[in-house]
């Protein structure tokens, strides 16, 4: 019952995620633009961030090969294929979610924690792991790589001042393991 829910659940959920640091930024009478660096990146710095992501979902896949572990879980949610919320599901996991865990994470949290005592190499460390920890559906080596997948987004962010680059990077990650997870399609 629950998978052509899911995703209807994100996408109604992100906006108003967004919406909290919106106002966070509007109240301190921030750019939300420019605080959250919502800079396009190049061609070139996308096509370098989605070749070194292409090799981290190798070392992540083959130290699950090494080590024996089910490297995608099968979580309910991905059951939207089997109950008619496919595409649901999809919009969520590869728009809605990107554009809020990134706007939050890398956006919103980057910024004021590299600004702080922190700087840039501290606030892409606390910020990864706060967003491994969020990731409660997965178990220690999940949430093993994707600390280490959000110490790679939180250099590009550094590195490009562009969370756009970051959420084009997420969601192309979460389209691959979507269907790496044998959704139904």
């Amino acid at each position: 019952m629950q998978g052509p829910w899911f995703g209807v659940a994100y996408i109604v959920a992100s906006p108003l995620t967004v919406a909290v640091p919106w106002i966070a930024v509007r109240m301190a009478r921030r750019d939300f633009a420019e605080y959250l660096a919502l800079n396009w990146p190049s061609s070139g710095e996308l096509l370098r961030a989605l070749a070194i992501t292409a090799v981290l979902l190798l070392a992540e896949g083959l130290a699950a090969s090494i080590l024996g572990v089910e490297q995608f879980s099968p979580d309910p949610y991905l059951r939207a294929g089997e109950s008619g919320g496919l595409l649901m599901f999809l919009i969520a996991a590869c728009i809605a979610v990107p554009v809020m865990e990134e706007f939050v994470v890398r956006g919103f949290m980057f910024r004021g924690w590299s600004q702080s005592f922190l700087g840039p190499v501290g606030a892409i460390v606390l910020s990864s792991v706060l967003w491994a920890m969020i990731h409660i559906q997965y178990d220690w080596f999940g949430r093993f790589w994707i600390f280490i997948t959000g110490l790679v987004l939180g250099q590009f962010r550094w590195r490009s001042n562009s969370t756009w680059l970051t959420v084009m990077v997420h969601s192309a990650m979460n389209l691959f393991i979507s269907f790496a997870n044998g959704l139904d399609l």
